[in-house]
């Protein structure tokens, strides 16, 4: 379980590719849209869900800051704990929640899963350069890919190590009109287990919001 988890967690129909030369200009034009985004520190709301099958792994919901060194605050669910967590620049913090105990402690650098949501716009771009298919939705554009670890890892050592134990990931992300990406879903296909399905959902922009270190004793 704890694999599973570590490959998915924060901590991811091709379209026709119409007239000759439009899969370059379609990915131009994201790669536009991503570079128009204003690059000052917002807040989000973060939903994300890993899944084996029909089982729900893991539900983290709460809200981050983005732009910046990622900081923030959320609720881990799984079938065995739910946890308060803090993420600082340095730190992430976690404790059951309702506990009144010392919290455990990991070195930021190294608690998070297989998405570097710290690097949403570079994730997208590695996308773009790999076998990439983009649909024009209603409001957000789609971009599919598959990927893998290496891959990964060229943008987020740590995410790509993490996913050393898949084959490849399928990848899905969304960008609304001003160039923020808002959805990012992997299908993480195991050489030894069902695929995991994970999807990262972020809402309800805002302004940065403090976050500060728990008092652990």
């Amino acid at each position: 379980m704890t694999t599973l988890l570590a490959l998915a967690g924060l901590m991811l129909t091709a379209c026709s590719a119409g007239p000759a030369g439009r899969p370059a200009a379609d990915r131009e034009a994201v790669r536009d849209r991503l570079a128009s985004a204003d690059g000052a520190p917002y807040s989000a709301a973060l939903r994300a869900v890993t899944r084996s099958g029909s089982q729900r792994l893991q539900l983290t919901v709460g809200r981050i800051n983005l732009n910046a060194p990622l900081t923030g605050r959320t609720t881990d669910r799984t079938q065995q704990y739910t946890e308060d967590v803090v993420i600082t620049e340095r730190t992430v913090y976690r404790r059951a929640v309702g506990a009144h105990g010392a919290w455990q402690e990991f070195p930021a650098s190294t608690a998070k899963g297989g998405l570097p949501v710290d690097r949403l716009p570079q994730y997208v771009r590695l996308m773009l350069d790999h076998s990439t298919s983009i649909r024009q939705g209603s409001e957000a554009v789609r971009v599919s890919a598959r990927l893998t670890p290496r891959e990964i890892a060229s943008v987020d050592e740590t995410a790509g190590r993490n996913l050393g134990p898949a084959g490849a990931i399928d990848a899905d992300a969304w960008i609304d009109g001003q160039g923020r990406v808002v959805r990012v879903r992997q299908i993480i296909h195991v050489q030894s287990g069902s695929d995991i399905h994970a999807t990262v959902t972020l809402t309800d922009f805002g302004k940065p919001v403090p976050v500060r270190p728990p008092v652990t004793r």
